[in-house]
């Protein structure tokens, strides 16, 4: 089986304390149960570990309603050896993993990985039907000789932070409330792709992100942002839409670097989205829109005055 295998080939040198899940973003609430990972780990003078999934389960249990994801498979690991963790296993998820059972599931984590505890969040569940809830993950660490630590949600204002809250706050394109979420600003990276250079016309000229399908946006609209290139940063005004001055169109991102000289087309780019100055709408003429944009640009540069390093 696939999954025995992508196990077998982690070889962790001690055992160790385990979460589970897809951490979508690694925000503030998978920061914090992390974070408590990692002490209980040091305590015990084990290695702390995450196991985690690519595809999103979602979208093998529910091809039909794909999930738009915070964060792609690159980025969450990236995070999770930023924050320290020892030993990162990323498992495919496929209709035969999802038929597991709980118990088959985290016999073999326990078996390849070395597990002596796990640690999960109070709605965690896993294995075939979501069986392996708290009450059968804590009868199963009394059977297998593994311990089962409940951390309680981590809050912001009284809401229990979420991906579900993230994501209907990037919709609204409240970016105020997605960087408290998140605890950091929500980014797109993605190479600059040609485009039909209308941006240059207009004196504006922009990088269009290719950006993947599953990816969540934003909602509509222009947003002040800060690009990062070849390890730089430059403040930017970043739109979201369809263009409809230009007539509807596919979706686009695309991002107008102030200050850049140079040419930005296939190298890679980050845009971390800080605030959003406006809706996407039309305009009677090009001439009014390059008006608007230039009235958009001098709010950019004072509002990421201070935001930039």
């Amino acid at each position: 089986m696939e999954i025995e295998q992508e196990l077998a080939s982690i070889t962790p040198q001690g055992e160790t304390v385990l979460t589970i899940g897809v951490f979508d973003g690694v925000h503030s609430g998978h920061r914090y149960l992390l974070e408590k990972l990692q002490q209980r780990a040091a305590e015990k003078k084990l290695l702390s570990g995450v196991v985690t999934f690519s595809p999103h389960p979602q979208s093998v249990l529910h091809p039909h309603n794909q999930l738009p994801w915070l964060s792609n498979l690159e980025d969450r690991v990236r995070a999770f050896r930023e924050l320290g963790i020892n030993i990162v296993a990323v498992l495919t998820f496929t209709p035969k993993v999802a038929q597991l059972s709980a118990q088959e599931f985290i016999s073999l984590v326990q078996k390849h990985l070395r597990m002596r505890g796990i640690m999960v969040g109070p709605d965690f569940a896993l294995g075939r039907g979501r069986e392996g809830n708290i009450n059968l993950l804590r009868a199963l660490g009394r059977e297998m000789k593994f311990s089962v630590e409940v951390i309680s949600p981590y809050t912001i204002n009284g809401e229990v932070v979420s991906s579900t809250l993230i994501r209907q706050a990037l919709v609204q394109g409240d970016m105020r409330r997605v960087e408290r979420l998140m605890g950091h600003y929500f980014y797109l990276g993605g190479k600059v792709i040609t485009s039909d250079k209308r941006g240059r016309v207009l004196g504006f000229p922009t990088a269009n992100l290719d950006i993947q399908p599953q990816q969540a946006l934003p909602g509509n609209g222009i947003y002040a942002t800060i690009a990062q290139v070849d390890g730089k940063q430059f403040p930017s005004a970043t739109n979201i839409g369809i263009r409809p001055t230009f007539g509807e169109g596919a979706k686009t991102v695309e991002t107008h670097l102030l200050n850049y000289k140079g040419d930005l087309y296939g190298k890679e780019i980050r845009v971390e989205f800080v605030q959003k100055l406006r809706d996407e709408r039309h305009f009677p003429s090009s001439e009014e829109l390059k008006v608007q944009i230039e009235k958009d640009v001098r709010e950019v540069e004072a509002i990421l005055a201070k935001n930039l390093k």
